[in-house]
């Protein structure tokens, strides 16, 4: 398919769902148009918006008639397209599959407690978080990104010695949790994982699209 200004993303760029599709577009070199929807902007209990997405949440790509959403379906796709066959997203069945896993533990190992741990810092009044269900989801969060520690003590990304597709998932979630106001609570080190932060900071759409966009 040619590249073409019809690849819309829908999605405010302060989503880390939206990030994730965002940071790989631009991994990619793929021309977008990106339209705010979601959050303070709203629109995604339209009629509209849910024909596109039956979930009303962010973030939906088009590409001509063609729709899907769910972020990490929509990398995997725009990899398979536009990038497969390198070290992004190799041809090799174990190489993909050990990408893959790390993409999906994302989702259900390290999402949930570093949610709480988001909305409770920075999405939440000071007056009404709650600071002890934080401390324990910053510790749950931590043993998720332990994991990705271990990883990390043997290669410099997560799948192996080069950066591929699960390290985006992780990636946007680490910038949060090297730049929130812990209010004290404190986190643990991990030198690996800092390491490879920063070897993500000298990657252009990182910055472009991650680094450069508030913790907010």
């Amino acid at each position: 398919m040619p590249d073409t200004a019809g690849r819309i993303v829908w999605g405010r760029p302060t989503s880390s769902n939206v990030m994730k599709v965002l940071w790989t577009l631009g991994e990619l070199g793929l021309p977008f148009e990106r339209i705010d929807v979601g959050g303070a902007f709203g629109k995604t209990d339209t009629p509209e918006y849910r024909a596109m997405n039956p979930t009303g949440l962010v973030p939906t790509l088009q590409e001509g008639d063609f729709t899907l959403w769910e972020s990490n379906a929509i990398c995997r796709y725009l990899a398979q397209g536009h990038a497969s066959g390198t070290p992004l997203w190799p041809t090799d069945a174990h190489a993909r599959a050990n990408i893959d896993h790390w993409m999906d533990a994302q989702q259900t190992v390290l999402n949930r407690p570093m949610t709480v741990v988001f909305w409770g810092l920075v999405r939440t009044a000071a007056d009404k978080r709650d600071l002890n269900a934080v401390g324990t989801a910053i510790g749950e969060t931590a043993r998720a990104w332990g994991m990705i520690e271990a990883k990390l003590n043997n290669h410099a990304f997560i799948a192996g010695p080069d950066f591929s597709l699960c390290d985006i998932p992780w990636g946007v979630h680490a910038h949060r949790w090297f730049n929130m106001d812990y209010m004290g609570l404190g986190r643990p080190e991990m030198p690996a994982l800092r390491t490879w932060y920063d070897r993500l900071c000298e990657r252009p759409a990182y910055q472009q699209y991650v680094v450069a966009t508030p913790v907010v």
